[in-house]
């Protein structure tokens, strides 16, 4: 794809249209993991519609955003520093990077809605030229077809995927005109998720939570990512399949995670959890900041894969045995030894073993729910892929109850993993 088919035609600053506060705003050891870990690129893309008119109007778009600002007002400010050398967001209500763009390039073009490096350099903002860091920048590139491709890049120091996606919907609501009222406010208090004094970290803590990602060499296979349709007929046959004799129920993440594990063959799976339920007291509604922590469940291959039933209640037990293993003083053990380690999570070059599966699920998350008054999207997607071994799981939006799965992988293996995924339906 030739990145030159990308034109800008203005970068500015949207700024909060009300005064907001101004000051430093402390982070969590949950927020002071990602500091280094940069801007998470997506890009939503939007069919042409003809009415209401005046189609991703720039005008209407700034001066939401600049509504929102004045309730997400730390993604307005910078990335910087405390007076003891400790990362924190210098509220200065300077802003968020706003683009506009135009290309020759059509939705067709993408007809896949795959990530990958040529979609990021199309589509997302670049922000590498702004320091101190801007915490949110989108561009919007209207297309030959007349119809918009919405890039975002949101720090994950400043928000995770639920904070983010709270953001994007009062965006587009404020742009659609919908009420405020309606709209759940964010919550920024992050001292809720201080280290207790001193810190304690439960011995039995590891074996439920995983506190870093263990890379090797950097491999020298093709990596893609290939994304899988499971129905919602075969999501419930899965279901169905996890349960064991006492009847139970389980989630459409545990039952696709524990398929996937048993596909792909591995010996460890890892997966973020949020903690904003687990803690007692409970975060508070619209919690804005990083509330999650990685949680992992492990098996010896022969337990995973065996082939003696066509169950998958051991699988599916362990995921369900980690997401039970979350409560609160699990929570605060992760705290206390993320804030004695202060672990750095700058990206760097490797792999991650074979033996190791990060499942992300975006399940029953508002992705599609992001309509500035022009309709949703008709698809969202992550713009580029981390590395081999990562899955996302997302609703398809197609609103017939299927599942897509986005998995990154090795393209050696990609034939035996799609024919072992479908190969029980």
């Amino acid at each position: 794809m030739d990145v030159d088919k990308v034109e800008v035609v203005e970068s500015c600053m949207v700024a909060p249209c009300q005064e907001t506060p101004r000051r430093g705003m402390w982070l969590s050891p949950l927020d002071l993991m990602l500091v280094n870990r940069g801007h998470t690129p997506a890009v939503y893309f939007y069919p042409y519609r003809s009415e209401p008119g005046d189609f991703f109007d720039v005008a209407r778009l700034k001066a939401a955003m600049a509504k929102a600002l004045v309730a997400f007002y730390p993604l307005a400010g910078r990335l910087g520093m405390d007076g003891i050398g400790r990362a924190e967001i210098d509220c200065t209500g300077q802003g968020a990077l706003f683009v506009v763009a135009r290309s020759d390039l059509t939705i067709d073009d993408f007809r896949s809605f795959l990530p990958s490096p040529e979609l990021r350099t199309l589509f997302v903002p670049r922000v590498d030229d702004h320091s101190p860091s801007v915490l949110c920048a989108v561009q919007v590139t209207f297309l030959k077809c007349s119809g918009v491709a919405l890039g975002t890049a949101l720090h994950h120091v400043a928000v995770d995927a639920i904070s983010a996606f709270h953001f994007l919907q009062t965006w587009s609501a404020f742009s659609r005109g919908g009420g405020e009222a309606a709209l759940e406010l964010p919550f920024h208090d992050r001292t809720l998720l201080r280290a207790r004094s001193p810190p304690l970290v439960q011995p039995d803590a590891f074996s439920a939570f995983c506190p870093k990602l263990n890379l090797s060499v950097e491999p020298s296979e093709t990596i893609i990512t290939q994304a899988f349709v499971v129905s919602k007929d075969q999501v419930t046959a899965l279901k169905r399949a996890c349960v064991g004799g006492d009847g139970g129920r389980v989630s459409t993440f545990c039952a696709l995670s524990a398929h996937v594990w048993r596909c792909i063959c591995v010996v460890r799976f890892t997966f973020p959890a949020s903690v904003r339920r687990s803690m007692r007291p409970p975060l508070p509604p619209g919690y804005c900041g990083n509330g999650m922590i990685w949680l992992g469940a492990a098996g010896k291959v022969r337990d995973v894969t065996s082939s003696e039933s066509e169950d998958l209640v051991f699988v599916a037990g362990q995921i369900s045995s980690a997401v039970r293993r979350m409560d609160d003083e699990l929570v605060r053990s992760a705290l206390d030894y993320f804030e004695l380690t202060e672990m750095d999570s700058k990206p760097v070059p490797g792999r991650m073993p074979e033996t190791e599966l990060r499942v992300i699920s975006w399940l029953g998350m508002p992705v599609y729910e992001v309509d500035f008054g022009w309709g949703k999207p008709l698809a969202m997607l992550r713009a580029v892929s981390e590395r081999a071994g990562f899955v996302y799981l997302m609703d398809s939006g197609k609103g017939d109850g299927s599942v897509r799965v986005l998995m990154c992988m090795e393209i050696a293996i990609l034939n035996d993993f799609e024919r072992l995924l479908y190969a029980r339906f």
